[in-house]
């Protein structure tokens, strides 16, 4: 399940080896709070880069305050300031407020547009870029947007660059990909100066106009450059609410949780985990560093091969 964060301001720098804000690597404190308002958070997750660059060897690791290697799918929580009981979030009593902030991993940084995603096949799930057919995978750049138009990234412990930053749930858009459909969230970072103006969907098509239109034409077209159709949409590409949005996340956690205690077939995805402690599919953290070390740390700058073509769409 991916995340959109096209309110998110892009302020600041993405430094090699720290967290960054985006969907996927760098989460949260456990004990932060989560009241409302804009609130800063210690960065208790910090990324280590191994490979080269714009190379299929590349990858970005994640560690925790103590130094340790952890999974962002598995081992970052959902929900910001939850409880758990060994490493499986609990309910607890909140109001709606508190309700709505979750854990985001930005997987791309706006306007880039290398395919970056969190590598649910490998273990400890590791960011890469997205390879097909032996290439790496970049977004084209259609008239007017440059590469992606929103900060991208993914929400942990769902059915994935950088530092996680806490969101509020806006609503869901249903893009159907290959037969099955791919939920896209619209999320606020709770520290956005007009944080607290945004409550639900209709909120963004009241403050941002045509942000909603954009976000349906870019992932209508997108795959046009690459010689395919149009992407289609569930529900007539209408953006469901807040209220719909947060009923698939927690469709979609349930679905996490019982993959962690090998309850369902997750075919290819890799569910090692460091933090999860009931799990079978738990390992030591001397087992997730020799996982890591096995990886080629070679850092050596390749050319950027962000995508400068720019495509231009007939009627």
């Amino acid at each position: 399940m991916r995340a959109l964060l096209p309110l998110l301001r892009t302020s600041w720098a993405w430094p090699v080896g720290s967290a960054a804000a985006v969907a996927a690597a760098a989460r949260l404190p456990r004990g932060a709070s989560a009241g409302p308002g804009p609130r800063r958070t210690m960065a208790l997750y910090r990324t280590e880069e191994r490979g080269q660059p714009h190379s299929p060897d590349y990858r970005l690791f994640f560690k925790n305050v103590a130094g340790h290697y952890i999974s962002p799918f598995h081992d970052i929580p959902l929900k910001v300031d939850s409880e758990e009981e060994n490493g499986i979030p609990t309910k607890r009593a909140r109001n709606d407020e508190y309700e709505n902030v979750f854990n985001m991993v930005v997987e791309v940084p706006r306007w880039t547009n290398a395919k970056m995603e969190i590598a649910t096949k490998e273990p400890l799930n590791p960011i890469k870029q997205d390879v097909k057919d032996g290439k790496l995978r970049y977004v084209a750049n259609i008239f007017p947007h440059k590469g992606y138009i929103w900060n991208y990234g993914a929400l942990p412990q769902v059915l994935s660059r950088g530092e996680v930053v806490h969101v509020k749930i806006l609503g869901v858009l249903a893009l159907i990909d290959q037969g099955e459909t791919d939920w896209k969230l619209i999320a606020i970072n709770v520290n956005d100066p007009e944080a607290s103006k945004f409550h639900d969907i209709e909120d963004v098509k009241k403050y941002k106009p045509g942000y909603l239109e954009a976000t349906l034409n870019w992932f209508r077209f997108y795959k046009i450059p690459e010689g395919k159709p149009e992407n289609q949409f569930a529900f007539n590409g209408e953006f469901k609410n807040k209220a719909f949005a947060l009923e698939v996340i927690k469709s979609t956690h349930e679905c996490w949780k019982a993959l962690l205690m090998d309850k369902c077939d997750g075919g290819a995805i890799n569910c090692t985990n460091v933090q999860v402690c009931d799990s079978p599919f738990h390992c030591s953290e001397e087992e997730a560093r020799s996982l890591v070390e096995s990886v080629s740390f070679s850092l050596n700058k390749g050319s950027n091969e962000e995508d400068q073509v720019w495509h231009f769409l007939g009627k």
